[in-house]
């Protein structure tokens, strides 16, 4: 599963309506329309690293309805993934700082995934130009590297999937950018608390809709509410599938 519970200016999905609560209901909302830009593209991806199928297709996939179940072949595989998005992230992590662009920290993710053997998946999805997602400040996801310098007291939300032997690692997180206040400080502290928390419910053979519960509980002891928009998914050989991890109660 990819749970995120992200914080956060430009966002590349396109508004659409509530979705319905009937269970039986696809949610076509959670893709938008494939973006239409003209940002320029980070450097190119060497030829002998495969590349996800929707790359060279140019068309936004579908949500993949298929759950993912993996074997222990499969497991291995996106545990290395995984890891390597993970480390990934942490590097990404250190160049935030004030007066960095965010099309800084593309570029440099780029060099490390594909150093690395692996395609940024991202880059191509849907038209999506960059290798990262970058969310600043009120920007919950998606953002769009540019030539924006980050300012001091930013928080900044870092997404890193990564496609290694066919199959996706996919990670988030939100970092502070110099000096911080505290309510944003506090915002991101619970916001990672109520992450923590989620976590701790997945195991075998839990109800999805605990996930949920719990994050809503902890955030709204604290004044905060929860998106709705935006929900969890299966990832692997499949960067978007069912089941939708709901992150509200």
């Amino acid at each position: 599963m990819a749970l995120k519970v992200p914080i956060c200016r430009l966002c590349w999905v396109s508004p659409a309506p509530t979705p319905s609560r009937d269970p039986g209901e696809r949610w076509s909302f959670l893709v938008g329309q494939p973006l239409k830009t003209s940002f320029p593209t980070a450097v190119p991806v060497p030829d002998h690293i495969p590349r996800p199928p929707y790359v060279d297709s140019g068309l936004l996939p579908e949500l993949s309805s298929e759950h993912q179940v993996h074997n222990d072949e499969g497991i291995a595989c996106m545990r290395a993934a995984c890891e390597l998005a993970a480390h990934v992230l942490d590097y990404a992590g250190t160049l935030v700082r004030p007066s960095v662009t965010t099309n800084e920290i593309d570029k440099a993710v780029h060099k490390m995934i594909i150093d690395a053997g692996a395609y940024p998946s991202p880059l191509g999805y849907g038209g999506f130009p960059k290798s990262v997602c970058t969310s600043v400040n009120e920007c919950m996801c998606h953002g769009i590297p540019d030539s924006r310098q980050l300012q001091d007291g930013d928080i900044i939300n870092v997404d890193v999937t990564v496609y290694l032997n066919g199959y996706h690692g996919d990670t988030s997180k939100t970092f502070l950018c110099g000096n911080v206040n505290e309510p944003t400080k506090r915002l991101v502290k619970v916001t990672e608390e109520c992450l923590e928390r989620a976590i701790s419910v997945c195991k075998d053979g839990a109800s999805f809709k605990k996930i949920g519960k719990r994050i809503s509980e902890h955030a709204e002891k604290y004044g905060y509410g929860v998106v709705e928009r935006f929900v969890g998914h299966g990832v692997g050989t499949v960067f978007h599938s069912e089941p939708l991890i709901l992150h509200h109660r």
